[in-house]
């Protein structure tokens, strides 16, 4: 059963961050192939690097000063869209101190 979800991975082309999107968007469409109804690819300029879930902001390099790392980026996903999801080996859930 397929949910309506959407994501979208905005990235800059200047800076050259298609394949770090890229392989992103496979780990997500990877993990939560039965939740993610669309995954959208949207190239922009001036150093954006922006993933939303269902149209909200959750991640922004500008903001946080560097790129997500894969299993933090899967959770923020899974607690938007999926928040029942387990993740087996990535969920870190609480273990991680920022």
């Amino acid at each position: 059963m397929r949910k309506n979800n959407k994501v979208e991975i905005r990235y800059c082309t200047q800076c050259r961050w298609l394949l770090r999107a890229a392989w992103m968007a496979q780990e997500l469409l990877t993990t939560f192939d039965q939740e993610i109804s669309e995954l959208t690819l949207r190239p922009v300029t001036g150093g954006v690097f922006e993933i939303l879930a269902n149209g909200k902001l959750i991640w922004s390099r500008k903001e946080a000063g560097r790129f997500p790392e894969i299993t933090e980026l899967k959770q923020l996903v899974r607690d938007q869209i999926a928040p029942d999801k387990d993740l087996g080996h990535a969920d870190r859930k609480g273990s991680q101190s920022h």
